[in-house]
């Protein structure tokens, strides 16, 4: 058995972000309404994502369902950096336990990659860089 096939439709590449730390930029055009690629790690209970994630301020972690979730700390997908903006122009969906990222508009060569988180873990305790007009603020 060969190595998984790749998730990423689109190139992507990490370097630093405006809104925090390290991000995911788009390293070529992507139209509206595309699956830009996949964000892949291990699979946990979300009892054990709840856990690792205390007391953590830079975290990898989505619940895919009530009872799973995926930690993507380790993985190498460059989407694992996609921040979080109040007018994202990409978004998460779970798709038969994978964790998926679409565009919902053009994104042109160079620009960051961003979605909006929803609830986190932070509940509104961690401050929102995004910077873009009618900002919540929050995380």
């Amino acid at each position: 058995m060969g190595k998984p096939a790749n998730p990423q439709k689109y190139a992507v590449i990490n370097a630093p972000s405006r809104i925090d730390g390290t991000g995911a930029f788009a390293a070529e055009p992507i139209p509206p309404g595309r699956k830009i690629g996949e964000i892949r790690g291990e699979a946990i209970s979300v009892q054990e994502a709840r856990e690792r994630v205390k007391n953590v301020d830079r975290i990898m972690m989505v619940e895919i369902s009530d009872r799973k979730a995926i930690d993507a700390s380790r993985s190498l997908d460059p989407l694992r950096f996609t921040n979080h903006c109040c007018r994202p122009n990409a978004v998460l969906r779970i798709r038969q336990g994978r964790v998926e990222i679409h565009s919902m508009r053009q994104i042109e060569e160079g620009d960051e990659i961003t979605c909006d988180y929803g609830e986190t873990h932070h509940e509104g305790g961690m401050t929102c860089h995004c910077g873009v007009p009618g900002c919540v603020g929050k995380l």
